[in-house]
């Protein structure tokens, strides 16, 4: 075993982390020994992307050993960790955690026509440190019989006057909301942003708490007329096999607000290979596979995100809602601002 394995080993026992796949089994463990293996460490933990994992086994031979927990988590495990880190590569369900992970110098350039042909320019790092694989909406699920889609045709609406007291979030931390400030201070600069975020907090139905599900069940039970969300958390609701979540969605609508009138603000899961790979080639074999409209698909079709290359259509559910426009900043520019956006929304009381 080399030194590598070895420390991976270790850690799987010592930190409890570990969620080995399904390609532990006989067959899969045969096809590991002709195709090798490679180690991703995943702050995804969405069950279709196991059946990705094992699509991906079959159609190599490579086995994909698992590694879970938080972004934060695992980019501080990888810094300990260090040159004979496992990781091949580091899974994120933004841009603005995978941006913590090329900061830290973890994640290294790759050169491939597969991914570079599949994924648009704007949702993947210039330097090929990371791709976007899916893309989701950051939206505003509101109650159909208090208020009116054209009231929130635009970001600036959900801060307005209009919805004093009315307005579920998730607190300022939370990275989805760091990536949307900092995409509107990139739009508008801190000033009108700082305006905003005022405006926000002075829309509150309640201090911030909980996740994106809870602000939409809160627009249900009447505690808020309006609520920001991920799209695919919605959709995920109304196609799920919950009746109390599908009753939800009968009473909450979903609408999708402009960004200076170019679309919705989208953000991306995706992945990068990790600097210190020790297995690169297969690392690299798995983001291209990925990529490809077989696993885009998939993954929009049981997660409700939407694809990212534009070539690939949304599947049933999540076409019922993919008639949007998507604002086309690049999604590398929110990590940088993420910094600025968190002293902004704490200045505004936001917490």
């Amino acid at each position: 075993m080399t030194p590598r394995l070895t420390v991976f080993a270790g850690l799987v026992a010592a930190l409890s982390l570990a969620a080995c796949s399904p390609a532990t089994e006989p067959a899969a463990d045969a096809a590991a020994a002709a195709g090798g293996e490679v180690n991703v460490y995943s702050a995804r933990h969405y069950d279709v992307d196991q059946k990705l994992y094992e699509q991906f086994t079959g159609a190599t031979g490579i086995k994909v050993n698992i590694i879970e927990g938080s972004a934060p988590q695992l980019i501080a495990r990888m810094q300990s960790e260090g040159a004979a880190s496992p990781a091949d590569v580091f899974v994120a369900a933004d841009a603005g955690a995978l941006w913590r992970a090329q900061e830290a110098g973890l994640l290294a350039p790759v050169q491939s026509e597969a991914l570079t042909t599949a994924i648009p320019e704007n949702l993947r790092e210039p330097e090929g440190r990371w791709f976007g694989f899916q893309r989701r909406a950051r939206v505003v699920a509101y109650d159909a019989s208090q208020v009116r889609p054209e009231e929130i045709a635009s970001y600036e609406d959900i801060a307005s006057p209009r919805f004093r007291g009315q307005l579920c979030v998730r607190s300022s931390d939370n990275i989805y909301n760091l990536s949307l400030v900092g995409a509107l201070i990139e739009a508008w600069g801190p000033e009108k942003t700082a305006e905003w975020a005022r405006g926000i907090v002075a829309n509150l139905a309640r201090q911030p708490e909980g996740g994106d599900r809870d602000q939409i069940r809160a627009v249900a039970a009447g505690v808020c007329q309006i609520a920001l969300t991920n799209s695919y958390y919605y959709i995920r609701m109304a196609a799920g096999d919950d009746a109390g979540d599908r009753a939800v969605t009968e009473k909450v609508k979903l609408a999708f607000p402009s960004l200076d009138g170019q679309g919705a603000h989208v953000n991306i899961s995706g992945a990068g290979v990790t600097a210190n790979a020790p297995h690169r080639e297969a690392a690299i074999r798995l983001l291209e596979f990925l990529a490809s409209p077989e696993a885009q698909t998939l993954v929009s079709q049981e997660n409700g995100e939407y694809p990212a290359s534009p070539g690939v259509a949304a599947p049933e559910p999540t076409a019922a809602y993919a008639d949007f426009t998507a604002h086309p900043m690049a999604v590398a520019t929110y990590g940088p601002r993420q910094a600025e956006a968190q002293a902004l929304m704490t200045a505004a009381g936001w917490r």
